[in-house]
Parts: C-alpha cells; sequence; structure tokens
C-alpha cells in the first residue's frame, strides 16, 4: 500500500508566545514493510529544524522559534509504502536489548485490577507469551470503550483500564501494564492509521509492541483489536506516550495555548 499522509498541527497563543522549542517526532524510518518515499517538514516560524536520533532511534527534529507570534504551525507532508507483516516489525534501529523495556514509568504501571486480568489469562493460556498477548488484546479490545477524542494529557494504564475507556494511547499503555506484569517485555509506538482521506486527529495513532521469542517485536492494536497491517506508519517508539509525543516543547510567556490538528491520509 502506498500512503500519502498530510498532517498539520496549529497551535495559537494568546496573548502572543516569547517564543518556543519544540522536538518534533513525526518522520517515520525504513524497516521491514515500510519504506518512506519522500517526506518533508515545514515551521510557519524562520526557525532552522536540527535533526537527530533520539535514545530509542527515532527520527527527531529539533527548532527555537522567537516571538512574538499569535499562531505556529507545522506542516508534515510525505508518502511511505507499506506491506502486511503480520504485526511483526524486523529490520528496525534498536538501541536496548528487549528487558529495557519491562521498566514500568507512571502511564504504564499496573495496578491489581490489571494484573488481575494478566495473571487469568496465563492461567487460561498456559504460559505461552504470543498466546496471552493475543488474548489481552482480545480483552481490552472487548472490554474498553476507545474514545475518538484526543486527550490533551494521556491517562494512566489503573485510571483508563478502571474507567473502561481510553483513547488508543490510553488502551496501548493498559496492554504494556498487563504484559509487563507477565514479564514480558512491550513498549508505546506512535504512528499512523489510514483510513483513506481526511481523518482528523484520529489518523494519528497509537499501539503496543511486545517481544515474542522466535519472532521478536510484534504490533498489538488494542483500539482496534487487531495486529498493525499494511494501513499503519509506525513512525516512534518510546516507554510511554510520553516518550515517544509526535510534539513536545516549551513556550516562553504567559500565553495560553489551544491546539487544532488536521490530518489527510490518501491511499
Amino acid at each position: 500500500m502506498r500512503l500519502r499522509i498530510a498532517h498539520t498541527t496549529v497551535r495559537r497563543y494568546d496573548p502572543p508566545a516569547a517564543g518556543v522549542i519544540q522536538v518534533l517526532r513525526v518522520t517515520p524510518r525504513n524497516h521491514e514493510g515500510q519504506s518512506v518515499i519522500r517526506w518533508g517538514i515545514e515551521v510557519s516560524a524562520d526557525v532552522k529544524l536540527a535533526a537527530r536520533e533520539d535514545a530509542f532511534g527515532n527520527l527527531t527534529h529539533v527548532f527555537t522559534a522567537d516571538g512574538p507570534f499569535d499562531t505556529l504551525s507545522v506542516d508534515v507532508d510525505g508518502e511511505v509504502k507499506t506491506e502486511n507483516t503480520d504485526g511483526v516489525v524486523r529490520g528496525a534501529v534498536e538501541r536496548f536489548p528487549p528487558p529495557l523495556f519491562l521498566r514500568d514509568t507512571a502511564l504504564t504501571q499496573a495496578d491489581a485490577a490489571i494484573r488481575k486480568l494478566a495473571q487469568e489469562i496465563r492461567g487460561a493460556r498456559g504460559g505461552k507469551p504470543l498466546a496471552e498477548l493475543h488474548a489481552i488484546l482480545d480483552r481490552l479490545h472487548e472490554e474498553m470503550a476507545r474514545s475518538e477524542a484526543p486527550s490533551p494529557q494521556p491517562a494512566n494504564a489503573a485510571e483508563a483500564y478502571a474507567r473502561k475507556s481510553g483513547t488508543a494511547a490510553d488502551l496501548a499503555h493498559v496492554f504494556i501494564g498487563a504484559a509487563h506484569s507477565l514479564g514480558i517485555p512491550a513498549r508505546y509506538v506512535a504512528g499512523y492509521l489510514g483510513a483513506g482521506g481526511s481523518v482528523g486527529a484520529d489518523g494519528a495513532h497509537a499501539w503496543a509492541e511486545a517481544f515474542v521469542p522466535d519472532l521478536g517485536w510484534v504490533g498489538f492494536d488494542p483500539a482496534k483489536g487487531a495486529c498493525p497491517n499494511e494501513a499503519y506508519v509506525r513512525v516512534a517508539i518510546g516507554l510511554d506516550a510520553l516518550g515517544a509525543a509526535p510534539v513536545r516543547g516549551t513556550r516562553y510567556g504567559s500565553a495560553e495555548e489551544t491546539l487544532a490538528v488536521a490530518i489527510n491520509i490518501d491511499q
């Protein structure tokens, strides 16, 4: 599948911001099943994008913009060719061994309810990691409602599981927490999900990957109840949503910020 992605993020400041520093993780890398044909980033302010890799091997761009300005937009436009690998990720940049991704964060820490779910699944699946992970995927998709409205701050796993609903990011955190409680390395993935045409902020998607012996890293999307296929574009990984956030930064001054996101994905 060939996907063209146009992603615009507009931030408005009132009163005008004195300046901002932002880190962008919006550039995908090549690996088996994913090939970047072209990719570009434009910022409305007169800035220089400094390209680098973060600790996890994600491609990042950092910029500083001096104000005052009341609007700042970042436009991403590119094309990616994808193939279905049944969720198995091979040929990706790996900076750390799988055990590092057993590390919990405040967003992925499992509570008693999530650990109980995981142990019930282990008892039913006989300690087979791949079967356990698919069972976690199915249970979370069945039990938790996905919220389509984007959230300014992701919920932690315990909060999302208790209310049985959340964004794609929240569901990924619950999946990671459940996997960790079974001793299975798991991590957060940020990317795009192509549905064709204008998809609003929903085109920016999130899922999880878990490490399975003899297979390696495998993707699981509890928001959709399936493993990623050729409609997914994998952009960044991290321990949680904050570590793989498409945009993180700081603004200077007393400005209040409002955010608008528009994403168009054509096949």
